[in-house]
């Protein structure tokens, strides 16, 4: 059987190490895992954000290999947002969809907490937020994890473009398109995951999880539990696509 493949999008800031941390090599091993950079990000620093080359660059990683292969998209924050762009763009070429801190509507009230973060690192410049930044993400995850996450990259750059091409792109409506199950995963104290009910109901079928203790960094803090998650659902999806339950065209 060919195997499953499972795209891994990071979120805002970071870049494609976001996933290279040993919870995800080891419980992914038996996945054909892909980790593509989004526009501004990574190896693709420069390049200006925009939605229609995000979903660009995880096409690119979906059509990698064996078009036969189920595959499963997986995006945090940032990612989620426009892992769900993809799959609204592409209704049938999925097994899967997840979205990780990635279920606040960007809109209205909901809007408040990406423009008010866009907003502090215009105010505070991309440097200087990237140093806080650091500070947090070395306190919360621990300096071995830091290193590895933070090994292909970091920049606050494309910030404001990202998040203003969130909220004037993404709507959980565009769930409404996906063919395939969705998987929504938000910690328990992430901001990003108030809505995640309201987007599971415009969903086919969906799975809502909530991780106990963990903030909006929770593939970073908890990647043993983000691991599972997404290997269980990927390999489930895979079964039913091949089943001919759902099977992606």
């Amino acid at each position: 059987m060919t195997p499953t493949r499972l795209v891994l999008v990071h979120g805002t800031r970071v870049s494609r190490t976001q996933w290279d941390l040993p919870a995800y090599r080891e419980v992914l091993g038996g996945l054909d895992v892909v980790a593509p950079d989004l526009p501004g990000h990574g190896r693709r620093v420069g390049e200006r954000f925009t939605t229609e080359a995000a979903v660009a660059a995880v096409a690119e990683a979906v059509e990698t290999g064996d078009r036969a292969a189920p595959v499963v998209v997986a995006g945090h924050s940032l990612g989620g947002y426009m892992a769900m762009a993809y799959a609204a763009q592409h209704p049938d070429r999925l097994a899967g969809l997840a979205l990780v801190g990635a279920s606040a509507v960007p809109r209205g009230a909901g809007a408040a907490a990406y423009r008010g973060f866009a907003s502090l690192v215009a105010g505070v410049g991309p440097e200087r937020m990237a140093r806080l930044s650091d500070r947090v993400l070395r306190r919360m995850a621990g300096p071995e994890a830091f290193e590895v996450v933070l090994a292909g990259g970091a920049s606050y750059e494309a910030t404001a473009d990202a998040w203003a091409a969130v909220m004037r792109d993404c709507r959980p409506g565009q769930l409404r398109e996906v063919m395939a199950p969705v998987l929504l995963v938000n910690g328990q104290f992430d901001q990003l995951g108030v809505h995640a009910r309201r987007f599971a109901a415009h969903c086919r079928e969906a799975r809502v999880v909530v991780v106990p203790r963990a903030s909006h960094l929770l593939p970073i803090t908890h990647p043993e539990a983000v691991a599972v998650l997404l290997r269980d659902f990927s390999l489930e999806c895979a079964r039913r696509a091949v089943s001919g339950h759902h099977r992606p065209t």
